[in-house]
């Protein structure tokens, strides 16, 4: 339910309703910007703004003969006005509006992100509590490295999502910006301070310099940003479809009583979520590219990015947001298998503990590199022949003669990779 809600809340922003809607906000903010320079009498634009409206299909109707939307907007707004009609628009050109209200559109679906980011550090926090002691086996290369803990793992993502959360507030502020510069930017039939005027009225910044339209490196940078968190949504999801594959089984997705895996396998349980995530990021960055490219404009201005950036602003935002609601569910009904990682790390007898062993070698007066060769010949013992790590170290004559089996025993005690669990901890929580 959470995932639908903000999914139909961000969609709304992006509409063509809400687009138009955002038009006329920036149109009433700018008049009345003229109100507080002095230059409009305040009773005629207090009328305006309780007049003022337009019809959808309207508007197509006069775009399909001006061939022009800001200009079928404006003529459909200005039907509803009469007289007060040239009060609108004053001194503005089409880009005025349409970047300032992309600017308005931007940072109302940037806090329905920053919520969605809220919810999930939420969600990783009590996991990672839940889970702080939860033994499982630490992987390099894919392949069983040393012991440590779940929790730990989600202080891992912890981090991630919070510095990804705070980059997107700095693009989020940084693309904060609208303009009311006229043509090609230079004031020529407007005032600088109705510009500074109408942007406070929309809790927005002016741009330090426009050439008619907003530069697109701000816009570049935000999507970069929201590629990013599509890219960590990734790597978090394709770390459960591993650790859902049925030799390794430490994680699943939450599986519903009436679910089903496969049209053919009734046994099947597969992690659908985590790779529809992996999917969805692929587009995500697929539109960062195309953010890159609309950064390269002819002169003060062309439109060449306008038509893009219809599809991979909507498109990214309400994608990203779905991915982090979805990602949210999955952290929420997540199936912990303890069981069976604490198996793995037993796993040919306890092969994870050979630095251990390696370490308790070189103290007692072995070169690294004989204690290495001893200890390197029982772990791969063990790996290629099903074996067990300990009683080989038990049976091996060099071992003998360094460490007794008690000394062996305690080697291979989880507990000494976990002593510095708390530490790692105050870091993140």
């Amino acid at each position: 339910m959470i995932e639908r809600y903000s999914r139909e809340e961000m969609k709304k922003i992006w509409d063509l309703e809400s687009k138009f809607r955002y038009y006329l906000d920036v149109e009433k903010a700018v008049c009345e910007a003229y109100v507080q320079a002095g230059i409009f009498p305040a009773e005629d634009i207090e009328k305006l703004k309780s007049r003022a409206k337009f019809n959808i299909k309207r508007i197509d109707e006069i775009e399909a003969e001006v061939k022009h939307d800001v200009i079928a907007f404006l003529t459909c707004v200005n039907e509803s006005l009469g007289g007060l009609a040239k009060y609108m628009h004053v001194g503005m050109t089409s880009s005025d509006v349409i970047d300032t209200a992309f600017a308005l559109q931007i940072q109302d679906s940037g806090k329905i992100i920053l919520k969605d980011f809220d919810e999930l550090l939420k969600s990783l926090k009590t996991l990672a509590k839940k889970h702080k002691n939860t033994i499982c086996i630490g992987r390099s290369h894919g392949v069983h490295a040393e012991v440590m803990t779940f929790g730990l793992k989600i202080c891992s993502w912890i981090d991630i999502v919070e510095r990804q959360k705070e980059n997107f507030i700095s693009a989020l502020e940084q693309i904060r910006v609208g303009q009311v510069s006229g043509p090609v930017g230079t004031y020529s039939s407007i005032p600088p301070e109705i510009e500074k005027l109408a942007c406070k009225n929309l809790n927005l910044k002016p741009a330090r310099i426009s050439t008619q339209i907003i530069a697109r490196d701000y816009h570049a940078r935000f999507i970069q940003t929201l590629a990013l968190i599509a890219s960590v949504t990734e790597q978090f999801a394709t770390e459960i479809r591993h650790l859902q594959r049925t030799e390794v089984l430490e994680v699943e997705e939450g599986f519903g009583a009436n679910q089903k895996g496969s049209s053919a396998m009734p046994h099947k349980k597969n992690p659908v979520l985590s790779e529809n995530l992996c999917g969805l990021a692929r587009v995500v960055r697929a539109n960062s590219i195309t953010a890159l490219e609309n950064v390269v404009l002819w002169h003060e201005r062309d439109i060449s990015h306008s038509s893009a950036e219809r599809i991979i602003f909507p498109d990214s935002l309400i994608l990203v947001d779905f991915m982090l609601n979805r990602f949210n569910g999955i952290v929420q009904n997540l199936v912990i298998h303890e069981k069976n990682m604490l198996k793995n790390t037993e796993k040919f007898g306890g092969i994870v503990f050979s630095q251990k062993v390696l370490l308790k070698l070189t103290e007692k007066g072995l070169t690294r590199e004989n204690a290495y060769k001893i200890v390197q010949r029982n772990a791969l013992d063990a790996f290629d022949n099903e074996g067990d790590f300990r009683i080989n170290l038990l049976n091996d004559k060099d071992v003998e003669k360094l460490l007794t089996p008690s000394e062996i025993d305690k080697i291979f005690d989880k507990k000494e990779f976990l002593k510095n669990v708390d530490e790692i901890y105050s870091r993140i929580l």
